[in-house]
């Protein structure tokens, strides 16, 4: 009897290490390029805030998601106006912050206000330009009052930037973010690393993941080592450089090609001599060869644009022949403009690799025609403050990875010094459209000015090359938003 015991007891032990052994894990460590500046969305324009913490950390209104369809957020239902300017939100019950405060519709309304005050730092405050009132109708019920029409009003609502975030925290989330997300913020280990954990008092359906790290690994050099020996089990944006071939031919991995938001430019400084002139900024788009871009900066992913638009979109409008590679055709202008010998310019280059691989290319190209750029390296808090912030350069190479952000080009402060009212008049009109027709006609319109006046160096839309474990499932394949939505991320069997 005693033998019998002790096989039955053996089989029991074997059967559960078994089952033990197959069951998925539940955690997982994400490689990320770049190091946010810091985690609040609401307060920074880098696009590695909103890679980390979107959707799981923070949440808004409304949510893009993954087909760039906008779904409800913290707002589980809306009515409109049948004059199109006044919103309805229900809110979800049952909803707390990380750190046990309630959600309601006063948070909302202090959201919405700071986002939109005359002291907000946030980013994208045109996003809440068109909002004339916000009331908290009762804890579950917000009214939003629009001061005219505005139809990617629920699209601009599920921005990273329009998160909903808590008085009670708000100043401190940058470094500690408290959201009602499915994930809560864990630990910062700066320049290395940042962890989330599951939110066991999340009020949706709770995450397969228990635990997320987000891993930073700036170079294929030590990405791709990472990623075979099982250190990390995911790239959503992977710089993978040459081996890219070996990955893909690994059994191991999935590779997923798909597209990104992200329109990247030579972004040019056209209040600055002599790029204030059209005839050197055509000069420099006849220069360009977008097709050898592409090849140095991307590992030949990359589809070559026109405009600044997604060619995902169905507004989109393919002006990539506006100024046909023609470097002839370049030294002729230059020497119309007055620069008969060239120039001398700077080239200010972040780091990710579509930058500074892609910057030796075009200054390749450029030195074809004459002018010379010097190019500098800058980390992404230099690029940040000397760039995006105070203007200080000639040209630059960034992906601006916000979606549909054609609007950008008509805002008064913004890096590109841009200024042209036609083109103002078209993204007013656009604003305040919400007739999808129209609404497409208007897109085209600012296409063709932006591509006409050469405003920036229209390049590629940066592909999404993902890679991860095969056994990882529920990664985005695209990236209609700048964002790493690990909400329905789980291991199979």
């Amino acid at each position: 009897m005693t033998t019998v015991k002790s096989v039955l007891a053996a089989t029991t032990f074997l059967l559960a290490a078994g089952s033990a052994a197959f069951a998925a894990r539940t955690d997982v460590v994400i490689g990320v390029v770049l190091e946010p500046p810091h985690l609040d969305p609401t307060a920074g324009a880098a696009a590695a805030i909103d890679e980390v913490v979107y959707a799981n950390v923070f949440e808004g209104l409304t949510r893009i998601g993954p087909a760039g369809e906008v779904m409800p957020g913290l707002a589980e239902s809306w009515e409109v106006s049948d004059d199109g300017t006044v919103y309805t939100f229900t809110l979800r019950e049952g909803v707390t912050f990380h750190d046990g405060t309630a959600f309601d519709a006063e948070d909302v309304q202090f959201s919405l206000d700071r986002a939109r005050g005359e002291d907000s730092t946030n980013a994208q405050k045109p996003l809440f330009a068109a909002i004339d009132t916000v009331e908290a109708v009762d804890p579950q019920t917000v009214k939003v009052t629009l001061k005219h029409p505005q139809g990617a009003f629920l699209y601009n609502m599920g921005w990273g930037d329009a998160v909903i975030v808590a008085p009670e925290s708000a100043d401190t989330n940058k470094e500690r973010p408290v959201g009602t997300g499915p994930f809560t913020f864990e630990d910062w280990a700066k320049g290395s690393s940042i962890s989330l954990s599951r939110n066991p008092d999340y009020w949706g359906e709770p995450v397969a993941l228990e635990s997320a790290e987000f891993r930073i690994i700036p170079d294929a050099a030590a990405a791709v080592p990472a990623l075979l020996s099982g250190d990390v089990h995911a790239f959503p944006n992977m710089p993978a450089g040459d081996a890219l071939a070996q990955i893909e031919a690994d059994p191991r991995f999935e590779v997923v090609v798909g597209a990104t938001e992200g329109e990247t430019v030579l972004s040019t400084n056209n209040a600055k001599e002599p790029f204030d002139n059209l005839k050197v900024r055509q000069a420099i788009a006849h220069a360009l060869k977008r097709d050898d871009i592409i090849a140095g900066a991307g590992s030949g992913y990359g589809t070559p644009i026109g405009s600044h638009f997604s060619p995902a979109n169905e507004a989109y409008v393919d002006l990539t022949g506006t100024y046909p590679h023609d470097p002839e055709k370049a030294k002729q202008l230059l020497a119309e403009a007055g620069y008969p010998d060239g120039f001398s310019a700077t080239l200010k280059l972040p780091p990710p690799p579509y930058a500074r691989d892609g910057g030796q290319v075009v200054a390749a190209q450029l030195r074809d025609i004459g002018i010379e750029l010097e190019i500098i390296p800058v980390e992404w808090a230099q690029w940040l403050e000397q760039v995006f912030t105070n203007t200080d350069y000639d040209l630059s190479i960034v992906s601006h990875t916000e979606p549909n952000d054609i609007g950008i080009y008509a805002r008064d402060d913004y890096y590109f010094n841009y200024d042209n009212p036609a083109f103002d008049a078209v993204i007013e009109e656009l604003d305040r459209t919400a007739d999808e027709a129209r609404r497409k006609e208007l897109y085209a319109e600012a296409q063709r000015i932006l591509a006409e006046d050469a405003v920036n160096g229209f390049l590629f839309q940066l592909a999404k090359i993902g890679v991860w474990d095969a056994k990882l499932e529920g990664m985005w394949e695209n990236a209609p938003i700048q964002a790493t939505d690990l909400t329905g991320v789980r291991w199979t069997d």
